[in-house]
Formats: structure tokens, sequence, C-alpha cells
């Protein structure tokens, strides 16, 4: 008979995964529009955004209510921005043309000093 665990991956991969695919949605569903919709009207945007939104909930969801079975919710919250940053940074530079700032390193210095200490037992 085989094991489940050998067929599915480690929960915690599995929800790091998961926010990163998330991630990428959202980061579209928040800031796409500034580039692709910038001279349609809001609301156009919104909805737009919505429906790309939703598409980030569908992973999202899961990848908490699976990453929660072993992480709590502190830890859980600080890989999910951690995720954020690294997901954001390369959109910000490579799709939305914008400058690579040192602050950037900056932020995830924090964000590292934050995942030490949520993550300390």
């Amino acid at each position: 008979m085989n094991d489940q665990n050998n067929t599915m991956p480690h929960p915690l991969l599995l929800t790091t995964l998961l926010l990163t695919a998330s991630n990428v949605f959202m980061t579209f569903a928040w800031y796409g529009h500034l580039k692709n919709l910038s001279q349609s009207p809001w609301y156009i945007a919104a909805l737009t955004s919505w429906g790309i939104a939703l598409f980030e909930y569908l992973l999202q969801v899961p990848a908490n209510r699976i990453g929660f079975a072993e992480l709590n919710l502190g830890q859980l919250k600080i890989l999910q921005e951690a995720i954020t940053l690294s997901v954001f940074v390369p959109f910000a530079v490579l799709y939305m043309d914008q400058p690579l700032k040192l602050d950037y390193l900056y932020a995830a210095l924090c964000l590292i000093g934050a995942v030490f200490f949520i993550f300390r037992t």
C-alpha cells in the first residue's frame, strides 16, 4: 500500500508554493492595471482586478488552511509577507519597468529579521 505522505509534498512546501502562485495573481490584480488599463475608467480596472483576485483566493485559501496545520498564525502571516516581497520586486522591476532600489534590499533584511523572530522557538 502506498503511503500518502510519499505522494504529497510536505505541507510547508505546498503552502509556500500555493502562496507564491496566489501572490503572483494578487500582485497583478493590485498593480497590473496601472500599466495595462491606465486609460480605462477605474471601474473597469476594479472589475478586472476582482476577476484576477478570484484566482488568487482560490490558491490562497487552501494555502492558508494547509499551512495553519503546521504553522501558527503569526508564522503564516510573516511567510506571506516574505513571499509578497519576493514576488513584488521582480514584478516591479521586470514588468512595471521600475528601477531596482537598494530600499528593496533593506526591506528584505527587515523581513529576514521578522522571519527569524516569528520562527524562533
